[in-house]
């Protein structure tokens, strides 16, 4: 699953200009990633957990997330996700709950500068609470409704 999400990201970021038919299918996997984000977005919390490692559904999170922000970058898919329902909340809703799950627990949400020896420890949900910031000021992106609630 991560791969293949990581395939539609190559996709989706493309520059090269998409006919109406490729926005029409995008548009409909849109509306399947935010589905699948807006049920999947509590596995990353548990990567807080000591015991936790590289979670599957966390990494399809995360990716999900990466996805979803490159499809709000893109102006045909934009208004669409602007409008899905509940998309918003359950974005800020997450950041919310990993603001707080960082301050009670080791924070890898956020890059730490802890060097062992000569490499620097990297966690896959290190940027994740940006790309939700990123995600959220896409969605409130002219849209006055989505300004108001949050």
């Amino acid at each position: 699953r991560v791969t293949l999400l990581e395939l539609m990201m190559v996709k989706v970021s493309d520059k090269n200009p998409v006919s109406s038919e490729e926005v029409n299918v995008f548009v409909r996997h849109a509306d399947f990633l935010a589905d699948c984000f807006q049920e999947k977005c509590g596995a990353v919390l548990k990567l807080t957990a000591a015991a936790a490692t590289e979670d599957e559904e966390a990494l399809v999170t995360i990716r999900l997330l990466d996805v979803l922000c490159e499809m709000t970058s893109n102006s045909s898919q934009l208004e669409h996700l602007q409008a899905f329902p509940g998309l918003l909340e359950t974005a800020v809703d997450t950041l919310r709950l990993t603001h707080l799950a960082g301050k009670q627990a080791v924070n890898i949400f956020t890059a730490t500068h802890a060097v062992t020896g000569q490499e620097e420890i990297s966690h896959p949900a290190v940027g994740f609470k940006s790309h939700l910031i990123r995600l959220i000021g896409n969605l409130c992106y002219k849209n006055k409704e989505n300004q108001d609630k949050v």
